[in-house]
């Protein structure tokens, strides 16, 4: 790295430190928690205010859960305050989500715990084994392993295709599968593939327990054998169980604030996720290292994940990361949410230290500068949710059903410890 690269890479990390440190932890330091029924309260206007709808979701419980004890095993907890966060947040977790009957955990229950939609969704439990596992790790409370274990194994239990591998998704309470469609109960994804890879990297990590690894290592190969795309080395979004590809549905019961296409029968089949792509690659690369595994075996796979989305997806022009687009050639969900630009941070400084190209550096600046100079709601220190191709935004709530801090805090505090190994990388 030249010494111009070097006093970038210092310039982003004071702004990195100083976005987290005096904006994002402060307001999650006083927005969230319930302090009447206990778990989260996740639906804040652009002034972080209530907004009066109190919806509690499987997704920004967990994910609360995990950011809260991440920012303590970050070091970053003054006062215990998140790590006491999360700990009541897991007490209402275990409460109020859990099925006695059935097992597994509830998609989503009344502000004071009353079930409301009963459906079993692996992606929810993928987040509950991320978030609980982090949580041990993070608190030393026995309860946060027991209850991961408990997912684990209700996952492995009913939701595990022992035929054509990986997991089904969708289910009704018992835990039968859900109508094939819009109900998903004949579809498999990448989105949930990948996080349960990232789950069972975190038991792995809290436990050092074989079938973790064993688990994590079966669905990296499922991600690669039938997800990605044998030419274009990026990511299909949706198959039937058989893993063959379908153009990507929007379902009943969705898990973030997502738009619906134009296209009758969903998206084009060509098509791919840069953001997807990307927070693939880093996650992989972590798994390497939680697992040990060597990572030039992978390198050239993540150098196609990480080259589609700086050569198609990074907009030069106006800064930040597009959605979507074909495999070759430019995006087409040309709008720009939060999450893309939080793991295309994380992402591309990844891609910079395990490949070394300064392409690399130089698209993280354009997704760096977008996301401090337009996406940060500097009044209240969270992320606005959306916005166009000419950085007009389009939605302003600072929190959601379906959008907390998991993406922000985590973002910012991957991207922090990633600049400081380039920095320090450079020194020695």
């Amino acid at each position: 790295m030249d010494k111009a690269s070097s006093e970038k890479c210092e310039g982003w990390l004071l702004e990195v430190q100083d976005h987290l440190r005096d904006e994002l932890l402060p307001y999650w330091r006083n927005h969230g928690v319930d302090n009447e029924f206990g778990g989260f309260l996740t639906y804040h206007d652009r002034n972080g205010k209530p907004t009066g709808e109190t919806l509690k979701t499987l997704i920004c419980q967990t994910r609360m859960i995990y950011t809260f004890s991440s920012i303590h095993r970050a070091g970053l907890d003054k006062g215990n305050v998140f790590i006491e966060g999360a700990r009541q947040g897991v007490e209402f977790l275990i409460e109020h989500f859990w099925d006695d009957t059935h097992s597994g955990w509830y998609w989503t229950v009344e502000r004071d715990g009353t079930p409301a939609n009963q459906s079993k969704l692996a992606y929810g439990h993928s987040f509950a084994m991320y978030a609980l596992s982090e949580y041990g790790m993070a608190s030393g409370d026995h309860r946060g392993m027991e209850w991961a274990v408990k997912t684990f194994e209700a996952l492995q239990a009913f939701a595990a295709d022992n035929r054509h591998g990986g997991y089904y998704e969708f289910f009704e309470r018992d835990w039968t599968k859900k109508k094939p469609g819009v109900y998903g109960g004949d579809r498999k994804s990448f989105d949930v593939h990948m996080h349960l890879m990232e789950a069972f990297t975190n038991m792995y990590e809290a436990t050092g327990a074989p079938i973790y690894r064993e688990k994590t290592l079966e669905t990296i190969g499922v991600l690669f054998d039938r997800i990605i795309h044998p030419e274009f080395g990026t990511g299909m979004a949706q198959f039937l169980p058989d893993w063959s590809p379908q153009k990507a549905i929007l379902f009943r019961d969705v898990w973030g604030s997502d738009r619906d296409v134009e296209h009758d029968e969903g998206r084009p089949l060509d098509n791919t996720s840069f953001g997807h792509n990307v927070e693939f690659a880093w996650l992989l690369s972590h798994t390497i290292r939680i697992l040990g595994l060597d990572v030039s075996a992978y390198k050239e796979r993540m150098r196609k994940l990480y080259d589609h989305c700086v050569v198609y997806g990074v907009d030069y022009k106006n800064g930040g990361v597009f959605c979507e687009g074909p495999n070759q050639g430019p995006a087409r969900e040309r709008n720009k949410e939060f999450w893309q630009q939080a793991e295309c941070l994380v992402g591309l400084l990844d891609a910079y230290f395990v490949l070394g190209d300064p392409k690399y550096l130089a698209a993280y600046e354009k997704v760096h500068r977008f996301v401090m100079d337009h996406v940060i709601n500097r009044e209240v220190g969270e992320w606005f949710p959306l916005f166009d191709e000419n950085n007009n935004l389009l939605w302003d709530y600072m929190g959601h059903a379906w959008k907390i801090n998991y993406h922000t805090v985590r973002s910012m505090i991957q991207s922090e410890d990633r600049l400081n190994k380039i920095i320090l990388g450079r020194k020695k």
